[in-house]
């Protein structure tokens, strides 16, 4: 810029970075007139999860994924569950050292089939999702970003052309929750939507936390249902999700599972054919076959307990399930992706 700081196009927050500064995620930092990023190989958490932990429920069930994240975040979430790392600098952390091509060996060392950037916001070290995504697609394993959805056209389509599946979290159905509770906005989320829904074959799924008086009005459940129905379709998985007691929320009640059921029993009364419900036990992380209305997965908490698909489909009554459940199927979204990236491909 004309006055020597940075503009980094990342997210939206569009920060001006200061020569010896970083942007507001921590991890972008303006060195020498240059924007470097402080995350890069530095992994702050590296775990195997099962992959419904996302949560994921259409992808591969029952599989496990290799998870990682670095310090920093894009967005001020006053409940974050991870702000022990989201909310420190580079400096503040005990990383790993690990190399996009480290990382990906490290996977099929442990016989894991995926690997998930995710516990902080994957969106602020997109290099190295990047790097990593293209060197686990070169050796067979699929990608997943775990994310708040925040980030602008400019990067998207970088960050995610490597991108198998994702699960995006909107936090809320209002602005006035996004700009005082999380610091940032909603819009820029609902385009990332969108993106992933017409411009790309990334599977995705969407999770919505309630928190007890700041989101969890029936209203507001209509609106959002209302919204998904009409710009993805009523075939994106939707995952209610409860609260707990963190970082600067301590003043709130866990949700009542109540609220949950109250949330679920209305968006599948509006017409959305897979809803969930998290981090409660209950039957509402079962997947119901929207044809015969009988149970195909069931789950306990994130485990499969049962299993009635056949190649992506109801053992009942053959209905289709929309979702990646082999590998066939994953090859067709890459297809999709390249194809909408390059619209005069000759394949």
């Amino acid at each position: 810029m004309a006055d020597g700081r940075l503009h980094c196009y990342l997210c939206p927050r569009h920060c001006h970075v200061g020569e010896g500064q970083t942007g507001f995620c921590f991890i972008r930092k303006n060195i020498d007139g240059h924007l470097y990023q402080l995350g890069y190989g530095r992994p702050a958490a590296v775990n195997i999860d099962p992959v419904e932990k996302k949560p994921l429920n259409h992808f591969f069930p029952g599989t496990r994924i290799l998870s990682m994240g670095t310090a920093g975040c894009n967005m001020g979430c006053f409940f974050c569950q991870n702000w022990d790392i989201s909310k420190a600098k580079s400096d503040q952390v005990h990383a790993a050292d690990l190399s996009p091509e480290d990382v990906v060996e490290l996977a099929i060392e442990r016989r894991v089939p995926h690997l998930a950037f995710t516990y902080n916001e994957p969106t602020i070290w997109g290099e190295y999702v990047i790097d990593i995504a293209r060197a686990a697609h070169a050796a067979g394993l699929n990608n997943v970003m775990v994310s708040n959805g925040y980030i602008t056209r400019e990067a998207f389509f970088d960050v995610y052309r490597h991108i198998d599946a994702a699960n995006i979290d909107l936090k809320a159905f209002t602005e006035k929750f996004y700009s005082k509770v999380t610091l940032t906005h909603l819009q820029p989320v609902l385009e990332t939507l969108k993106w992933l829904r017409h411009e790309t074959g990334v599977w995705f799924e969407i999770t919505n936390l309630i928190i007890p008086t700041l989101n969890d009005e029936q209203e507001e459940f209509r609106q959002l249902v209302d919204w998904i129905l009409e710009n993805l379709g009523d075939d994106v998985p939707l995952h209610f999700t409860a609260f707990h007691p963190d970082f600067k929320l301590m003043d709130k009640p866990a949700t009542p599972p109540e609220t949950l059921h109250r949330a679920r029993k209305l968006a599948m009364e509006m017409g959305l054919k897979f809803v969930y419900e998290g981090n409660i036990f209950s039957d509402g992380g079962d997947t119901i076959c929207p044809g015969c209305r009988k149970r195909i997965i069931k789950r306990s908490w994130h485990s499969i307990i049962a299993n009635d698909l056949v190649e992506g489909k109801c053992r009942h009554c053959g209905t289709s399930i929309t979702g990646v459940f082999a590998v066939k199927h994953i090859n067709e979204r890459r297809l999709r992706t390249e194809e909408l990236a390059n619209p005069h491909l000759t394949l």
